[in-house]
């Protein structure tokens, strides 16, 4: 009988054998650079001809790991080799399936800063970032595994005199699991695992950016035994073998997070019937958002510039939850405005092997440039409060920007910038802040700072996100405490880390006997 599910507690690197224990797992990573990876198709280890690179973002110089590409003939390869591996795996016993999950958690567990490390090298987190993608990469493990013991088992149905009858959950199929770049370790394996424990089998399309943390999970998965082809690993460009992935026919669902532009392809393409295809394909897809904190003048002004610096720039406001509006009412605008400037410009940035840096890189050369892009856009159309500019001579680091007094229409109030900006919209009033706040084309997260009772209820029914949180920041979404995922453009209304998310990777059969 397994414990009942508790959250994996995060790391406190101000202890001295933490940080010694982070610093050791650092040197541990820093000789592994480098290495070659090939691809993984039923078991099997491909090299191709060509490759690719994942380097350091705060040092471009510095190769992280070198990769076989996949083509799309290697798609129809990994995608074979999942359908013969699902023929078996979809009748292993769900418990068995589970344990399987169970004894990845354990030995991810053990080496927890070794992940850390891959993940502050390759794709820029702080030691407390990178600390809390492994933290949820390990409570995705251990919360699927009990929710598929939970579905495993027989399911309510209504007794009816002279009938046996029951209804069980079974597994759909081969997935392409397609996962981002900006949390590579805890999405990824949060959307594999929910799909192999359910029984299916995954064609695995990593981030190219983030293909080195990918190829550890699966090494992972390899040393728990988990049989071959039921994780094919296909590092690769994701456009032509992306295409190919999601049009296979034998392909059954498709689990993406990523930007709304590819979310939305993937979408059109899925729903084209390919020939020899006998069911309709389902799609899982979370594709961002532009999200708000609304302050009202009743709100701890303190409090709220904390909660607006943590959400705008944790993890350089790589996030799709990251509040990238701050929406405050006139009468409270200057003072939370003047704590918030303040707050941003106390923040280092630099690189994050080094603790002391709150603040890393953006994840490449076109995140940079796009960020930049906007941030000149951004002096056209509001006010420059701080920053704005590069930091620093090597990597792609930006200094954590604020714009002040947004028009609710600019495209920097808009348009997902996905980095270190901050837009600031003056509202006449807290109706006025609600309609700013829901006045996007996204749902996925947002946060209320107020002590009035009625406006938040109100909140509760009207502010139409996903995730909503009343004074607190609007990141950090805890598995089984706060299943998250959004609405309209935001994604497919799933939600991950919670307890009716194994669904989207089952179908109900419903069996009766007359007796």
């Amino acid at each position: 009988m397994k414990p009942e599910f508790k959250n994996e507690p995060l790391t406190d690197f101000t202890q001295r054998a933490n940080s010694e224990a982070m610093e050791a797992a650092i040197a541990k990573v820093t000789s592994q650079l480098g290495q070659t990876y090939p691809l993984v198709i039923g078991g099997e280890r491909v090299m191709t001809a060509a490759t690719f690179d994942s380097i350091n973002p705060s040092d471009p110089k510095q190769v992280i790991g070198r990769f076989a590409k996949a083509d799309a003939a290697l798609v129809d390869r990994a995608v074979r080799a999942a359908d013969d591996a699902f023929r078996t795996w979809r009748y292993t016993p769900p418990e068995v399936r589970a344990r399987y999950l169970f004894h990845a958690a354990a030995l991810m567990r053990r080496r927890k800063h070794e992940f850390n490390a891959w993940l502050v090298y390759e794709v820029g987190k702080s030691w407390a970032e990178a600390d809390a993608d492994t933290a949820e990469a390990l409570d995705f493990l251990e919360f699927y595994g009990r929710e598929m013991l939970r579905l495993g088992g027989p399911q309510p149905v209504t007794p009816f005199p002279g009938e046996e009858n029951e209804l069980r959950y079974i597994p759909l199929g081969v997935g392409a699991v397609i996962p981002p770049w900006n949390f590579p370790l805890a999405i990824l394996v949060g959307m594999t695992s929910a799909a192999i424990v359910a029984g299916n089998t995954v064609v695995l399309k990593p981030a190219s950016t983030a293909a080195t943390i990918a190829a550890q999970f699966v090494r992972l998965m390899e040393e728990v035994s988990l049989p071959a082809g039921v994780l094919n690993f296909l590092p690769g460009p994701g456009g032509s073998m992306g295409d190919a992935l999601v049009l296979h026919p034998r392909t059954r669902f498709i689990a993406f997070t990523g930007s709304k532009e590819v979310g939305l392809r993937i979408n059109e393409l899925a729903a084209k019937p390919q020939p020899g295809q006998i069911w309709v394909k389902r799609t899982i897809l979370e594709m961002g958002g532009k999200d708000a904190v609304v302050v009202d003048e009743t709100a701890d002004v303190e409090a709220a510039a904390e909660g607006i610096v943590a959400s705008a720039f944790g993890y350089q406001g790589q996030k799709c939850s990251a509040g990238s509006r701050a929406i405050l009412v006139d009468g409270v605008y200057e003072p939370v405005m003047e704590r918030v400037v303040a707050r941003t410009q106390k923040i280092t940035v630099g690189p994050v092997v080094d603790r002391r840096n709150w603040m890393g890189p953006v994840i490449d050369a076109n995140a940079y440039r796009k960020i930049m892009d906007y941030i000149e856009v951004g002096t056209q159309e509001g006010k420059l409060l701080t920053g704005g500019k590069p930091a620093g001579d090597a990597g792609y680091f930006i200094q954590p920007t604020i714009f002040g007094d947004v028009p609710p229409s600019a495209r920097i109030a808009q348009e997902e910038i996905f980095g270190p900006v901050l837009s600031c919209i003056r509202a006449r009033d807290f109706n006025d802040a609600l309609a700013i706040a829901n006045g996007t084309e996204y749902g996925l997260t947002g946060a209320l700072y107020s002590m009035n009772r009625a406006r938040i209820e109100q909140a509760r029914h009207e502010f139409h996100v996903g995730n909503l949180y009343f004074n607190r920041k609007c990141t950090g979404a805890m598995v089984g405490v706060h299943p998250f995922g959004g609405f309209n453009m935001s994604g497919t209304d799933s939600k991950a880390g919670g307890r009716d998310y194994l669904l989207l990777f089952t179908q109900a059969k419903s069996i009766s006997e007359r007796l």
